[in-house]
């Protein structure tokens, strides 16, 4: 069973080790444990997108993204993902009020949570999120 690689982003480290405690090691029995890279800059985080899905060693399961992250927030970078990754991994932002998730729309990400980070509602949002995208059936036949 091949593990789910996880990319999370967002330039406060508090975040990214939130996220990471969040996801655990795996969603759930049913699935595949995580493979979790964490960046705090949008430019590392783009170089391993593009090199991993140039060379298809490691398939990128999902992006989180932290909206809130300065200089360049995840909005913006999931919507350049989508824009110019071939088959882009869904992608889930972070925002910081329930009022600016219509500003998920505007990035074409597949879900939205709010800060502060809780652990039910992104696991829950996750497994849906990779659900309909077909991610987890693809891992879990993957040997």
């Amino acid at each position: 069973m091949s593990k789910l690689l996880i990319v999370i982003y967002s330039d406060d480290s508090t975040v990214r080790q939130s996220l990471r405690t969040a996801l655990g090691a795996r969603l759930s029995p049913e699935f595949p444990e995580n493979e979790i890279h964490d960046f705090a800059t949008a430019d590392a985080l783009r170089l391993f997108a593009v090199e991993s899905n140039r060379e298809n060693r490691k398939k990128i399961s999902l992006f989180i993204l932290d909206g809130e992250a300065t200089p360049e927030g995840g909005l913006g970078l999931a919507k350049q993902l989508k824009d110019e990754l071939f088959n882009c991994p869904p992608t889930i932002v972070v925002v910081a009020r329930s009022q600016d998730a219509w500003l998920a729309g505007w990035s074409r990400a597949d879900g939205v949570i709010t800060h502060p980070i809780d652990p039910f509602t992104i696991g829950k949002t996750v497994i849906s999120v990779l659900s309909k995208a077909g991610s987890l059936a693809t891992a879990r036949d993957a040997n």
